[in-house]
């Protein structure tokens, strides 16, 4: 399984909104190694240090705006001017517990920033392939054993969660208003793609667990946790973006109007693990230090358990994940630990570790690749969900 060869981006023209983020400066380091021409458009990068700056983003793009998604006239400039074969939409207030801080430029961020985008890409009056990245937070989540299909309701209990289904809901909107599948051909291919608890290498994320680990252990102090028992589908960044790049090939090379919806991207079922054990293990690969648990009964609201369905991308995209969670966090650890002896190295290892992805997904290696036979399992698992 490969999500894309060299050809599918190899001289397109590709616009990245949030490309300063975690996830979108990764994207950009992987997309320049497929050949394509990427512009940026965020603000700043959100965090000192970042991987953005740590591992020299820059140098990878065509151009570079500082700028606000909800400027919308300035983003449909930028956008313009790079003429995008493929839009990638990024750019959020990304922190659940932020959200109940700053709710309503949560909000504004997420659903009116994204409705700017669509509003731009319809200012281009071209052909162009759009991905919305939103979160598997935005489901109203019921506290549910089985995974979430991507047609289950939208909506979640905090700001973060509410604004992501709200985001889902406006680009459905727009697909059926103005994206018609009828006008596939000559026109836009929208889609979503929902990930949950990415991890990796060079995120500096406030409030997100391997950054606690981090910061904790370079400082020699426990890890503070504030809800051990709470299960996440935790994934490699990379593995998020081989769905989102899978996805968007899909786009590129196809005109079947199956692709232009929502999709789940996650770990395979059973992967998933508290947050507990995350620590713990995470701690076994660094070789030292301690956790305490710190939750307060009076915090924020958050999700206790959450898993995706994946099968539908699984058997529809021809994706797998690749990178068991051991391994996951194996590759985590040893780019903090390569940070911390030899920061100028960043760029470089944070290349090879998506050439190491990519032999991954072409069988290199044995991971937790589905076979065909377990996504006939997986479909039936999860038929008949409602």
């Amino acid at each position: 399984m490969r999500f894309a060869t060299e050809q599918s981006f190899a001289g397109k023209s590709v616009f990245v909104t949030g490309h300063t983020g975690f996830k979108g400066s990764w994207l950009c380091l992987w997309l320049e190694r497929l050949g394509a021409k990427i512009t940026g458009y965020a603000h700043q990068p959100p965090t000192n240090p970042n991987h953005f700056d740590v591992a020299n983003v820059a140098d990878s793009l065509v151009n570079h705006h500082v700028a606000d998604i909800r400027d919308e006239d300035r983003l449909a400039s930028a956008m313009k001017e790079a003429d995008p074969d493929l839009v990638l939409h990024l750019a959020a207030q990304s922190v659940v517990r932020e959200s109940y801080k700053i709710p309503r430029e949560t909000f504004d961020v997420n659903v009116m920033g994204t409705i700017s985008v669509l509003e731009a890409v319809r200012r281009l009056e071209k052909s162009v392939s759009v991905v919305c990245i939103t979160s598997d937070k935005c489901y109203e989540n019921r506290e549910q054993l089985w995974g979430y299909r991507e047609d289950d309701p939208m909506g979640e209990h905090d700001p973060y969660g509410g604004s992501k289904g709200a985001a889902e809901l406006a680009i459905r909107s727009y697909r059926h208003s103005f994206f018609p599948a009828e006008r596939i051909a000559d026109g836009v291919k929208l889609a979503s793609a929902r990930a949950g608890n990415v991890v990796g290498g060079g995120d500096w994320t406030k409030d997100a667990l391997i950054v606690d680990i981090f910061k904790a252990l370079s400082e020699g102090e426990p890890v503070q946790i504030r809800n051990p028992h709470a299960t996440r589908p935790w994934q490699h960044v990379l593995q998020a973006l081989s769905g989102y790049l899978t996805l968007a090939a899909k786009l590129l090379e196809s005109n079947d109007p199956q692709f232009c919806s929502g999709w789940n991207v996650g770990p395979l079922p059973g992967s998933e693990l508290p947050v507990q054990q995350v620590v713990e293990e995470f701690l076994a690969e660094w070789g030292s230090g301690t956790w305490l648990n710190v939750g307060d009964p009076n915090q924020p609201h958050e999700a206790t358990l959450l898993h995706l369905a994946i099968d539908k991308a699984m058997r529809k995209l021809d994706w797998n994940p690749c990178w068991s969670t051991a391994r996951t966090l194996r590759q985590t650890a040893r780019w903090y630990r390569s940070y911390l002896n030899d920061p100028a190295a960043i760029r470089e290892l944070s290349l090879t570790q998506i050439g190491e992805y990519e032999i991954s997904m072409a069988g290199g290696v044995s991971t937790p690749v589905a076979t065909a036979a377990s996504k006939t399992e997986l479909t039936t698992v999860f038929a008949g969900r409602d």
